[in-house]
């Protein structure tokens, strides 16, 4: 069986409070790009091993027992004895280390493929409940629609918010920024409504995306621009070249910009970046 799971970008991200279990709650909007992966799983026959794992493609750090896709496949097996061994082929379109979901993304669709190609009868909330346990945005995936995400990511709610017919660049730097570093310097601040600097993101995404800029914000950017300038720099030149709204993705290193008409320069641009640009379809 094969699927391409989608990356994700954020449109607004605040960090709302620290739990007394060390995590932060948050609000933000996830919202599916079209940047996949591919991901091919096999039954494996005639193998005294559980599973095989094949990546191509970007590099993935770790070991493969530690694959988030291994992880979802593990998971699984732990409550259906009967599944099968499998061999898995990961290609990676999606980087690493940029607040684009695509580890969670990969996971999510592993435990999809997994259901459907066994027969395992867990429905979509069902499967929601399963991804959850694996990383705070792998639910998400598990539908891949635009949903308004609490808690720690994991509490979802679906959006209408439609960027249909806008172009989205998407660029990432070598800067690395680690979800540690990110939230270390970061502080936590409640949304709340009648705060004209904080309006709750789903009131600003009711409004066109022209008037996002200034309205709607990543909490996180503050912190990461300050030891990453060249990712503040990528935002502002996103908005030298014309963007709409221009935003870092999750904890970053991505920046996404969006444009009515698709920008000529942004290769040249950007020759040195990861570079992603598509018109969106949802």
């Amino acid at each position: 069986m094969f699927q391409q799971p989608q990356a994700k970008i954020n449109l607004g991200l605040y960090v709302t409070e620290r739990r007394p279990d060390g995590y932060h709650n948050l609000q933000t909007c996830f919202y599916p790009i079209p940047l996949t992966d591919n991901l091919e799983i096999k039954e494996l026959r005639n193998s005294n091993e559980p599973w095989s794992l094949q990546v191509a493609g970007n590099e993935v750090e770790g070991d493969a027992k530690d694959n988030l896709v291994v992880r979802a496949y593990e998971s699984l097996r732990e409550e259906f004895a009967s599944l099968p061994p499998v061999d898995i082929y990961l290609y990676k379109r999606i980087p690493t280390g940029a607040g684009l979901g695509g580890g969670s993304s990969d996971a999510a669709a592993a435990l999809c493929m997994l259901n459907d190609m066994f027969a395992l009868g867990l429905s979509a909330d069902e499967l929601e409940r399963r991804a959850a346990r694996l990383g705070a945005d792998c639910a998400f995936f598990v539908r891949s629609r635009p949903a308004m995400a609490e808690g720690i990511g994991d509490i979802l709610t679906p959006c209408d918010v439609s960027l249909r017919g806008w172009e989205m660049v998407l660029v990432k730097p070598d800067d690395f920024v680690s979800t540690r570093e990110a939230y270390a310097h970061v502080r936590p601040r409640p949304v709340l409504r009648g705060d004209a600097e904080r309006m709750p993101i789903a009131d600003v995404l009711r409004r066109p995306v022209e008037e996002w800029r200034g309205r709607l914000s990543n909490d996180f950017e503050d912190s990461v621009f300050l030891s990453h300038p060249r990712i503040a720099a990528i935002k502002e030149t996103l908005y030298d070249m014309g963007a709409a709204y221009a935003s870092m993705s999750g904890s970053g290193a991505a920046v996404f910009g969006l444009f009515r008409h698709r920008p000529e320069s942004a290769e040249e641009v950007f020759k040195d970046c990861f570079l992603h640009q598509a018109r969106l379809l949802k």
